[in-house]
């Protein structure tokens, strides 16, 4: 499908019918607890994201804020943590900037139905997955180079930050943190899966025997990609909100850089591009390629980026676990979402990329 014709959907609109809460129960807890929250409450649904459900609430004082719960229905053992994502933001957006700041936590289901956190709002230009690219940005290289400067320079940075001065020293346990994760996303991978693709078998057993040394542990985002940032409005290469922190962890650094450049788009995703209904982001003339990416990471960290493909072939994998939890969900009936519906075709195709990665380290099909 060409790209122009696709309707291009604002940043929040309406909440989904399948998405609708008890909104005077929640105005009511709010009440006292936070800030310019009098008055009456209008509420609107950001339209980013596939997993949690994101409202904008505002209210008659000019206030807004915005409120994070998970989905629906069945959730996966360990996802959608709601008292993990409010606890790194309402502690590392002091030493992070780009971090919005959590202020109010609520773990009383009766409210609306799941735990929840409230935030700050954060202004400034989203990407959208799948989405023409907002217009604000204009088509100059120059400004796709800065964008790809920033989105790897914010990584860099945040896996610069003291995560013990944070207060975050208990996110996670960096011994044995990448078994963990793979034999994590093996048993996801079991419990999920709509159709059999044993490459997803064989791959994961392969990454546990090849497992590479660990470095440094760091604050991990754990979903760090273009589309979960947001862009200052008069200087899109300056990064001013990351989002969606409910997987932040402690651990190998590489683990996020793997992440970050699987889901970067480049000329060598032969499989991914094959089956892309829209042009990627990031293969528009001006954005860097992954390798320079890279490069620009081992400059501004001094890390050794020699594992590097390790990562970005276990990140594809992972990332067809995920887009199964999600088409799992579709076919369900826990939500009718219908990009859920577009992502399941990519499982298999993704297993494909991560064998292809592998390759050259030695996985065989």
């Amino acid at each position: 499908m060409p790209e122009a014709a696709i309707e291009i959907l604002p940043e929040y609109g309406e909440v989904r019918a399948d998405a609708q809460l008890d909104w005077k129960k929640l105005a009511d807890y709010l009440h006292g607890k936070l800030p310019g929250v009098d008055g009456g409450m209008s509420v609107q649904q950001f339209r980013g994201g596939s997993s949690n459900l994101t409202y904008l609430l505002r209210f008659a004082s000019g206030q807004e804020w915005v409120v994070r719960r998970p989905p629906f229905g069945t959730i996966p053992v360990g996802g959608h943590d709601m008292a993990r994502e409010y606890k790194v933001l309402s502690r590392i957006w002091q030493s992070f900037k780009p971090a919005p700041r959590a202020w109010l936590f609520c773990d009383d289901t009766s409210v609306i139905g799941a735990p929840f956190f409230v935030m700050e709002r954060r202004v400034g230009i989203v990407i959208k997955n799948r989405q023409p690219l907002p217009t604000e940005l204009g088509d100059k290289p120059e400004t796709f180079r800065a964008i790809s400067e920033g989105f790897i320079d914010t990584l860099g940075d945040l896996h610069g930050v003291d995560y013990i001065a944070a207060g975050l020293a208990d996110l996670g346990k960096p011994d044995g943190f990448l078994k963990r994760q793979i034999t994590g996303w093996m048993a996801r991978w079991e419990k999920a899966k709509t159709r059999e693709v044993p490459l997803m078998n064989r791959l994961g057993d392969w990454f546990l025997e090849h497992m590479p040394a660990p470095q440094k542990p760091v604050i991990l985002h754990n979903d760090f990609y273009l589309h979960n940032l947001m862009l200052d409005l008069r200087d899109p290469g300056k990064v001013v909100g990351v989002f969606d922190w409910e997987m932040a962890t402690l651990g190998d650094p590489m683990v996020d850089l793997g992440i970050a450049l699987a889901y970067w788009r480049d000329q060598t995703d032969v499989e991914l591009l094959a089956i892309a209904d829209t042009e990627p982001h990031t293969m528009r003339p001006g954005f860097l390629s992954r390798d320079q990416i890279a490069e620009r990471y081992a400059r501004k960290t001094g890390r050794d980026l020699s594992a590097l493909p390790f990562y970005i072939a276990w990140a594809h994998w992972k990332t067809a676990t995920v887009g199964e939890q999600l088409y799992a969900r579709y076919l369900s009936g826990a939500t009718t979402d219908p990009r859920y519906e577009i992502i399941g075709k990519t499982t298999p195709v993704l297993a494909q990329a991560a064998a292809r990665v592998a390759g050259p380290l030695g996985f065989s099909a």
